[in-house]
């Protein structure tokens, strides 16, 4: 079954812009919520370590890296037109 090539760059750019909104919104309610927590950790880089940073706020931005990198890699792999040549 052949798709439209603009149809599957649409379907790609929605995906691509969901996943980007999605961890957008993500790593702002972090932000907001990382505001008043205690323990604070230092990151170590292997170059450097960063500041002092609220643990929770590290697996938060953790989970939010994952969701944008999980929906571009999503939006990149997303199967193209098929020819049936075959």
């Amino acid at each position: 079954m052949n798709t439209p090539p603009l149809l599957v760059m649409v379907l790609r750019l929605r995906l691509l812009l969901g996943s980007l909104l999605g961890g957008s919104l993500l790593l702002a309610m972090l932000c907001l919520g990382a505001q008043n927590l205690d323990q604070r950790e230092r990151l170590n880089l292997g170059f450097g370590k960063t500041a002092p940073l609220p643990s929770g706020f590290l697996v938060g931005l953790a989970l939010a890296v994952g969701v944008i990198s999980g929906g571009s890699s999503v939006a990149l792999l997303l199967p193209g037109r098929r020819d049936d040549r075959a």
